[in-house]
């Protein structure tokens, strides 16, 4: 489950990235929700998982 977590947040992020310099403001705000996403998940990881 702790790895699924890492997956989830990588997938948000490649796709802010893709997002971002690929399609620009075509997609507006849906682009840095899917940044806070990938945040919200990693620190949801960091403070809840160990090890």
């Amino acid at each position: 489950m702790r790895d699924l977590l890492w997956l989830v947040a990588i997938i948000l992020l490649i796709g802010w990235l893709v997002g971002y310099f690929a399609f620009g403001d075509s997609v507006g705000a849906f682009i840095h929700v899917l940044l806070v996403l990938a945040i919200i998940a990693v620190l949801v990881r960091l403070i809840f998982g160990r090890g």
